[in-house]
């Protein structure tokens, strides 16, 4: 079990659902990013640069990207609460990734 892997299961099974939904998109979308953990919480690299993060909180799933990354999907995330550089997947609610 790597610390990803670790990571995760530290958390309820709600948010571990949520939580192995998004590493499984990122992984998927971007094969070739690295994956560890900084700041605390899953992060994955392209190139030495740091693309996204994510973690659980009580209520939502805090995911962070660069502001690029943002920006380029604006619309689609329109439907989450944000706040700086960040996204809230509430724990209640399907992900629509």
């Amino acid at each position: 079990m790597n610390t990803v892997d670790k990571y995760i299961a530290s958390f309820p099974a709600d948010s571990q659902l949520l939580l192995k939904e998004i590493r499984h998109s990122i992984l998927q979308l971007a094969p070739d990013t690295e994956e560890s953990i900084s700041y605390g919480m899953p992060t994955y690299k392209l190139k030495g640069l740091s693309l996204v993060y994510y973690t659980a909180y009580k209520k939502h799933i805090g995911f962070y990207a660069t502001p690029t990354g943002h920006t380029k999907f604006a619309s689609e995330l329109s439907v989450y609460k944000q706040d700086k550089g960040s996204v809230q997947f509430p724990l209640d609610k399907p992900l629509h990734l």
